[in-house]
């Protein structure tokens, strides 16, 4: 098994128009989520072919959000979601980390202010790191974060919607 990324990527229909340029911009070795959960399955599937061609020739490991099946028909790397047998899981609260058992890793949310949910409740930093403290994996911290985010934060892993748009 490969060691889980540092940095990811997630994309939705916001970042869709500027994914090419932010794949440009991960680091090799990062990760890639692919969520596009805005397009019509036939573009979806079509659009995720684009990107993971992009994404593999600049060694970012690729992760389709979707049922384990369905990534390893697609040929994403792994799945993610809170379903069973997914590689990368997501929760936003004690409850649900601690629902998380096969999982390679965790995307804890949020951790600061996001775009995605203005004046949203955030976790800050002091609740992120006690509950990631409680996770029985990784955990990618999600939400409001950056590489300046992640110093803040004190924690190496990270993920972001826009951080690499600009």
């Amino acid at each position: 098994m490969k060691p889980l990324p540092r940095i990811w990527l997630l994309s939705d229909a916001r970042n869709d128009a500027a994914l090419e340029r932010a794949l440009k911009r991960l680091p090799r070795g990062s990760g890639f989520v692919f969520r596009h959960y805005h397009l019509p399955e036939v573009e979806r599937r079509e659009r995720f072919a684009a990107l993971a061609r992009m994404a593999r020739s600049r060694g970012i490991r690729v992760v389709l959000s979707g049922s384990a099946a369905q990534a390893r028909r697609w040929g994403a790397d792994g799945s993610y979601g809170s379903h069973s047998g997914a590689m990368l899981a997501t929760a936003h609260s004690l409850r649900e980390l601690r629902q998380v058992r096969r999982a390679q890793g965790v995307l804890l949310s949020p951790v600061f202010p996001t775009r995605s949910h203005p004046g949203g409740r955030v976790l800050g930093p002091l609740r992120f790191r006690l509950l990631a403290a409680q996770s029985p994996v990784p955990v990618i911290a999600l939400g409001g974060m950056n590489s300046a985010g992640s110093r803040r934060l004190k924690w190496p892993r990270w993920a972001a919607i826009d951080a690499f748009l600009r």
